[in-house]
């Protein structure tokens, strides 16, 4: 069982899925969640009446439940989360379905990492990290910069140039968020937007991919073309 004092100083994980016996506040916790049923929205309901609270995040991430750890994420304190902390909750994803990892690392992203400084810097670190999940929120990150109309950074050459180089040989999850990146440098930085799309006619990634009704397809010469459609009209 961890000790209080070992979870507020360095927040180690040792051994994180056997680490704890579930306090009562965080059984109780438990009971409000159902798994066929709870969706984002209600998770966002508990996680505002219990806002941050860092040791029963770590506890409801110990039940290795994706819902709760969905809520773990939610009330966890940024400040907390370091590089080693980092590490320990991308491993522990790694046990998750593909359906499940990807949009806990997401979400992990857009409630946590992007909302301070110091972790901001870790996610700018990470184009090269061995972790897969890692270099896929360096990209995510990077592309949300420009999708949340925020003047885009003075690093999109750099980042073109090694989408370009790169991308054929990422894996999935990884070759998604830069596809992303790309398509978001075309769509707001017009003195880019040939060339991206020019990537995508290269390289036909997501050319043959099925898209369901009023979804934008993330071929690159389409997702483009869509997009600066809407911002034109």
């Amino acid at each position: 069982m961890f000790l209080k004092k070992k979870l507020k100083s360095n927040l180690t994980f040792r051994n994180p899925i056997t680490a704890m016996e579930l306090s009562s506040k965080a059984k109780n916790i438990i009971t409000q969640i159902d798994n066929k049923t709870t969706n984002l929205g209600d998770l966002r309901k508990i996680a505002k009446d219990i806002k941050k609270d860092h040791e029963l995040a770590l506890e409801l991430w110990t039940t290795r439940q994706y819902l709760a750890r969905q809520l773990a994420i939610l009330i966890m304190d940024k400040k907390l989360l370091s590089q080693e902390v980092i590490n320990q909750l991308d491993k522990d994803m790694q046990e998750h379905k593909e359906d499940e990892k990807i949009p806990l690392i997401d979400w992990l992203m857009a409630n946590q990492l992007s909302k301070d400084k110091k972790t901001i810097a870790l996610m700018q670190s990470w184009e090269n990290s061995p972790s897969s999940l890692q270099r896929r929120v360096f990209w995510y990150y990077q592309g949300r910069l420009r999708w949340v109309g925020q003047t885009p950074p003075p690093n999109t050459e750099e980042l073109l140039t090694s989408i370009e180089a790169r991308i054929e040989n990422e894996i999935p999850e990884v070759q998604w968020a830069m596809n992303f990146t790309a398509a978001q440098i075309g769509i707001f930085q017009p003195e880019y937007r040939f060339r991206c799309i020019s990537l995508g006619e290269r390289t036909g990634l997501y050319k043959d991919e099925i898209v369901p009704k009023n979804c934008t397809p993330n071929y690159l010469p389409k997702y483009i073309a869509i997009q600066v459609a809407k911002l034109e009209k």
